[in-house]
């Protein structure tokens, strides 16, 4: 079995004060807090999907963060969901971005949109991904189920990306749950199964928690994968007032059981 990394996808939200953070904590002592005090090894960074990486924001998380911590950055937008002519332009200042966590980055999140679909240009441009990324360990996020055929998960394979594994509400067009692993890396991505996904506002589509009932069916998938993985992230997306804190520690606690 290979290490396994449980986390949330974010940490600094006000509305985890009180909930999972101490009154009066300021912002510059969150990470701190997320890793020594909630005792969590690694986080997802999602402010980046919003903004090209800081180097400086970069290095002070690493700096508040030990040697031993790992992150998975999301990728800017415009190179997953508003793709334009300066790709490559783009791609050499996410890297720039990203580069003072060195050692500690250990993977890129590409999360697509709904409307991008299986195409030969659309494969294309996830093999151009991946060049432009030769150096780091990439995972694809998807969301329409028009890439859950076995044929997609071996194109992944052949260009050695990883494969996310989802769990969003179950409605007609959004993936399924399937565990699947298409590189060293193994990849969870928990969002909540709020129904009304398309209509929410986006605080609201990741107001959910889950149940122990819920939480427990994910443990044999996750120990499966994790059992051929090299490394296993499993992030919780949920983060509406520290819901992704709660079941992240409720799956943590499962997983000791085993």
């Amino acid at each position: 079995m290979g290490e396994m990394f449980i986390g949330t996808s974010g940490f600094s939200f006000d509305d985890w004060v009180g909930e999972v953070y101490p009154p009066g904590i300021r912002k510059q002592e969150m990470l701190r807090y997320y890793e020594t005090s909630l005792g969590f090894k690694a986080l997802e960074v999602n402010y980046t999907y919003y903004a090209m990486p800081s180097a400086r924001t970069m290095e002070s998380f690493s700096k508040r963060t030990s040697k031993e911590f790992s992150f998975v950055v999301k990728a800017y937008k415009g190179l997953t969901h508003e793709k334009g002519r300066d790709f490559r332009a783009q791609c050499r200042l996410f890297q720039q971005g990203v580069a003072p966590l060195d050692g500690n980055l250990k993977a890129i999140l590409f999360q697509f949109p709904y409307s991008f679909v299986p195409s030969d240009e659309n494969i294309n441009y996830l093999r151009e991904l991946r060049e432009e990324f030769s150096e780091y360990e990439s995972v694809v996020e998807f969301r329409n189920v028009q890439w859950s055929g076995a044929q997609h998960l071996d194109m992944l394979r052949s260009l050695s990306l990883g494969y996310c594994i989802v769990d969003e509400p179950k409605l007609k067009g959004l993936l399924p749950f399937t565990p699947a692993l298409t590189s060293s890396t193994g990849y969870f991505r928990f969002h909540g199964r709020n129904r009304a996904w398309f209509r929410e506002p986006v605080d609201v589509r990741y107001d959910y928690l889950y149940t122990e009932k819920e939480i427990g069916q994910f443990v044999s998938p996750i120990q499966h994968i994790s059992q051929q993985a090299k490394t296993t992230f499993v992030f919780f997306n949920n983060c509406h007032a520290g819901k992704a804190v709660k079941n992240a520690m409720m799956l943590i606690e499962m997983l000791k059981e085993q």
